[in-house]
């Protein structure tokens, strides 16, 4: 694969750090979520009801919990995404289809897809195509987004070639972390994304794994801002992925967390 050149690192943004107005924002802009090892069915139904009380873009939860959400959910805005090939990142393409065609059966809207970054790292780049091609062709109308395990990738010039690849595959985001490796996202990462989406004219950034402070999410929306436009995040193209992240935005808005609120 020909490997263009990372532009030049940009200075990072000091982030604006209007409390109010940051929680807002990220609120809209939240996939609030629950991978945890232990999830049960009554912390899903919770993490639904703070997802409607706080106006998040969607909820993130393990495919297994996709029909409970879709059925707590239904009739409102809050999108029902799930998780594919989580977290190992393996290169069974029948199994992540197989996955993929149940999780949509059961009313999931989106699709987060761990992409095969070993094979990427030990230079197979079809297999990792491969694998979101076949996502993609299986889930058509869904946004796909591609988890790239940014921390396990490391050299911002893979990051950027797991980039290109997934975009050119037909990802309509592309995700740093599962926030299952020992380095989630890193505002560097998140940066050569970025560029990797505006250079190929099309797709969103989902920012996944550590988020846990106001700071955090102030961070990365004003990156955001700086390499696309103030005016370029939204939900169809930007997402901050998490689960403790929700009380502090609560908080920071001016509104009382559920009490069952998610950890």
């Amino acid at each position: 694969m020909s490997l263009t050149p990372p532009r030049k690192r940009t200075r990072m943004p000091e982030p604006t750090l209007n409390s109010a107005s940051t929680a807002r924002r990220a609120l809209a802009l939240l996939d609030l979520t629950d991978l945890g090892d232990t999830c049960t069915a009554t912390q899903v139904d919770a993490l639904c009801r703070d997802a409607r009380a706080g106006g998040v873009a969607a909820v993130c939860v393990w495919p297994q919990f996709v029909h409970q959400a879709a059925r707590v959910l239904a009739g409102g805005p809050v999108r029902i995404a799930t998780v594919i090939n989580f977290p190992a990142g393996g290169e069974d393409v029948d199994c992540a289809v197989e996955d993929t065609a149940e999780a949509l059966r059961d009313g999931a809207h989106e699709i987060d897809l761990v992409l095969p970054y070993r094979a990427l790292l030990r230079g197979d780049a079809e297999a990792a195509r491969l694998m979101v091609e076949a996502v993609r062709e299986a889930c058509p109308g869904t946004a796909l987004k591609v988890i790239l395990e940014t921390g396990e990738l490391q050299a911002r010039e893979t990051v950027a070639t797991a980039s290109r690849l997934a975009l050119a595959a037909g990802a309509d985001f592309i995700k740093t972390s599962t926030g299952k490796s020992a380095v989630s996202a890193t505002p560097e990462a998140a940066e050569t994304m970025l560029h990797a989406i505006r250079e190929a004219g099309r797709g969103g950034l989902k920012v996944s794994g550590g988020l846990r402070t106001l700071a955090d999410a102030a961070t990365y929306l004003a990156l955001t801002d700086q390499v696309m436009g103030s005016g370029w995040a939204g939900p169809g193209t930007f997402r901050l992925g998490a689960s403790s992240l929700f009380g502090v935005l609560m908080a920071a808005r001016g509104d009382a967390t559920s009490p069952e609120a998610t950890p």
